[in-house]
């Protein structure tokens, strides 16, 4: 291990043991060396490593303070890191994303208030208007975030916020958006609003495991067609029919998701 990997670590323990806490000032180079027991130099190294990781931040003229370590300041970077993703690691985040979203879906749903209802539902609607596939591609990313923001964990909506956007530009950078996507993505968000209104987080999960998963076939298509004869737009369709089918097959018959 390095000097400054050292200095990195030591400077991590006394953040993790609270001897240093959110927004406290770093004492003077020389005095943090010493107490460090490592060279200045190597402490410059650490406190520069420990800025582009957003644990600590320096103020022109003021000194050298440990950040707020939320999670929207810790982790703020994933989503730079995870636009370099590509091919087959570019499969692995859609994958995280259906392991963590329809969890964190039904998580919404138990903790979801009339008020986040009203703000999900309009969001709905919004992409339910969209006139292009950029607002279309706003107004879904919109769709998602707010239904994980209901869960009220920081953490969890820093990630999926990352995460989401990688899979979207997955998708546009393919050219993995079809005609009708509009509305076969309607309805999917629909299944997910009703089940949230309905407090069931089985149902809203289960919701969002059909939605995810559609979005990681296309792409599974769309790097390898070769793997069936259908395309990424055969795929859609057959999704799409899919999907009508079961709501036409419901009890109370198929609706446009404003009920």
């Amino acid at each position: 291990m390095s000097a400054a990997d050292r200095a990195i670590q030591k400077i991590r323990d006394l953040i993790v043991e609270g001897q240093l806490g959110p927004g406290y000032r770093l004492p003077a180079e020389s005095e943090l060396a010493a107490k460090l027991q490592v060279s200045r130099n190597a402490l410059r190294e650490a406190v520069r490593a420990l800025c582009e990781a957003r644990v600590l931040e320096i103020r022109r003229g003021d000194g050298t303070f440990v950040s707020n370590l939320q999670p929207e300041t810790l982790l703020g970077g994933l989503g730079f890191a995870l636009d370099l993703m590509h091919d087959g690691t570019l499969l692995e985040i859609f994958e995280v994303r259906r392991l963590l979203e329809p969890a964190a879906t039904g998580l919404a749903a138990q903790r979801a208030t009339d008020e986040d209802i009203t703000i999900l539902t309009k969001s709905l609607h919004r992409l339910n208007d969209a006139r292009d596939d950029e607002e279309l591609i706003a107004f879904d990313l919109e769709f998602h975030r707010q239904v994980v923001s209901i869960t009220g964990n920081a953490t969890l909506c820093t990630l999926m916020d990352a995460i989401g956007k990688r899979a979207i530009n997955a998708r546009v950078a393919r050219g993995v958006i079809q005609q009708g996507t509009k509305n076969f993505t309607f309805e999917q968000h629909s299944r997910i609003v009703e089940a949230i209104i309905a407090r069931d987080p089985f149902l809203a999960s289960a919701a969002s495991t059909v939605h995810v998963s559609a979005s990681e076939s296309w792409l599974r298509h769309a790097l390898d067609p070769a793997r069936t004869k259908d395309g990424p737009a055969d795929v859609f369709t057959q999704q799409r029919l899919h999907a009508m089918q079961q709501s036409a097959d419901r009890p109370d018959g198929p609706d446009d998701g404003r009920s």
